[in-house]
């Protein structure tokens, strides 16, 4: 299994490949230099062990480093978020 995140920006999306056709992945999109996060997809075999944190994990410091902002409208970003007050620099708005 791939553990690095990448980002897919022609389908607007981070991907995490899990194995030869399995894909955990966060929707977005963009306005300006505000990320929208709209979905939080990891395949139901692989539910329950972490992959969408590890998305997470991933994705924020990718979008700190950007100075971009974020608007969390998935609800696993969203409960990610709020365990994470270290994140709240992020929030737009």
């Amino acid at each position: 299994m791939q553990s690095t995140v990448h980002e897919n920006v022609a389908l607007s999306r981070f991907e995490l490949q899990l194995g030869e056709e399995a894909l955990a992945a966060v929707y977005y999109r963009t306005e300006g230099d505000v990320v929208i996060l709209v979905h939080t997809e990891v395949p139901f075999e692989y539910s329950g062990q972490g992959i969408a944190t590890s998305l997470a994990d991933a994705i924020f410091p990718i979008l700190r480093s950007r100075g971009q902002k974020i608007v969390p409208q998935c609800a696993f970003m969203s409960r990610y978020m709020a365990k994470h007050p270290e994140l709240n620099e992020l929030l737009d708005g």
